[in-house]
């Protein structure tokens, strides 16, 4: 097996925040697979292929990549943020468990700045102490699962980074999201919405929870809800270290 497979995370929105490791990966690469917007913000060149996919092909995504890997291409699979976060990294290492007559190929990941690092960059310091990373799509487990998750995570006083926090159909997860740390005592919490994150589009707000409307959040939106200690300083929102 004389190609190779590369994982790399492509980062939030701006170039500047792609890795220098990730643009080597990318400008020797034979062909690149993701999700379209994601291949999309590769440029096309001579010898280069692009397998644009559907955000809900995953699996077969990952295992059309191990193949041309197989076949002696050098492929790239691209995800934004980090591969390891909510993304492609584990959807390959799933199907290669699946396949094992792969197993030996070369298989690296390539980490990335991932949405909630650039939020909290942006916004100061929310991710200072204890946080927990929650996905609100239930299109790959139950909903009483996310529900389950953030009933503890509000209970252990974690922030949270709520990923894919509301789309054109799952308009009411979100909603019920709100509902459920509000019965758990966060509605004073410090809630930042972070909408495209380093791109010409970005927009960020901080409400308290209470003031949190489901329609604040879509799908470019990273959502942060600060723990009991968290505050604001002029524009700027930390958690302290030392905890009282």
């Amino acid at each position: 097996m004389t190609g190779t497979l590369t994982i790399a995370g492509l980062g939030p929105g701006s170039e500047a925040l792609v890795t220098p490791e990730v643009s080597a990966a990318l400008a020797s690469a034979t062909d690149i697979l993701g999700y379209a917007p994601y291949v999309a913000r590769v440029a096309p060149r001579e010898g280069l292929t692009l397998h644009p996919s559907d955000n809900r092909e995953e699996l077969q995504r990952a295992t059309d990549a191990l193949r041309l890997a197989s076949e002696g291409h050098h492929v790239v699979v691209v995800s934004s943020g980090d591969p390891g976060v909510f993304a492609m990294a584990s959807a390959v290492f799933e199907a290669l468990e699946a396949s094992p007559q792969w197993r030996d190929l070369s298989i690296r990941v390539l980490p990335g700045v991932t949405a909630m690092l650039a939020a909290a960059a942006r916004i100061g310091a929310p991710l200072g102490h204890d946080f927990c990373a929650i996905n609100l799509s239930d299109n790959l487990k139950p909903w009483a699962t996310i529900e389950k998750r953030l009933r503890l995570a509000a209970e252990a006083d974690f922030t949270i980074a709520i990923y894919n926090p509301r789309s054109v159909s799952r308009a009411d997860g979100f909603a019920r999201a709100l509902e459920i740390l509000k019965d758990f005592g966060c509605s004073e919490r410090l809630v930042i919405f972070a909408r495209s994150i380093s791109t010409p589009d970005e927009t960020i707000e901080t409400v308290i929870l209470r003031d949190a409307r489901p329609e604040m959040a879509d799908m470019k939106t990273l959502v942060i809800v600060g723990n009991s200690a968290t505050r604001r300083f002029g524009r700027w929102v930390y958690a302290p270290r030392h905890e009282r």
